[in-house]
């Protein structure tokens, strides 16, 4: 192999064995022999273990750069709840390992965590909180919400859709012809909640 073909194996092999296992679990000489490669062009490429699971994270975590797209629709709070939903699942679709490093990081962090992932994870709920102040300033939404525990509220909803996929598979349909219906949905829930008109909730 050439050293970039060498390279672009090792971020190949490293992204399924770290999604698979976490940073932790895997050895650096597993990372070599998966590749086909010396341990030596670890050190080469990435400086070490460490530095070949940043490099993963950091292609994984990319996709949050997108964010600015959906800032640029602040001033509809509801356009901004569409538009990230719409990201998140296009996200998941398109790189199905990503919920696994999130998850993994969230539950036992590396040192990466602080540099790439909760910068990621903060940017996405400082933009929904954002949008939530905003719709509350407006009198589109009660002035009594908390912004962020309101954010966290959203994305976790559309999250824990792709993290139940195995578990939920025949209660509900997952196909991507449905995505725009569960934004309609989802939308729908967080903003006018699952109370009938007229309905009153237990005190």
């Amino acid at each position: 192999m050439t050293r970039a073909d060498c390279r672009s194996r090792l971020m190949e092999v490293a992204t399924e064995l770290f999604a698979q296992k976490g940073f932790y679990g895997v050895s650096i000489r597993e990372l070599a022999q998966a590749a086909g490669a010396s341990i030596s062009m670890i050190s080469y490429h990435f400086g070490g273990k460490e530095g070949l699971y940043a490099a993963v994270l950091q292609e994984q975590f990319a996709c949050f750069g997108q964010l600015n797209d959906i800032r640029g629709q602040a001033g509809d709070p509801l356009a901004v709840m569409a538009a990230y939903l719409r990201w998140t699942i296009q996200r998941h679709r398109n790189n199905p390992q990503l919920l696994r490093f999130y998850t993994s990081e969230l539950t036992n962090p590396t040192p990466c965590f602080a540099a790439i992932v909760s910068p990621a994870i903060a940017s996405v709920i400082r933009l929904l909180a954002e949008s939530i102040e905003a719709g509350m300033a407006r009198g589109l939404f009660r002035r009594d919400l908390h912004a962020v525990n309101s954010a966290l509220a959203l994305a976790g909803m559309v999250n824990y859709f792709f993290l139940s996929t195995l578990a939920t598979e025949e209660l509900t349909s997952h196909s991507p012809d449905q995505d725009e219906e569960l934004i309609r949905q989802y939308v729908a829930i967080f903003t006018r909640g699952i109370m009938a008109d007229g309905g009153v909730a237990p005190a």
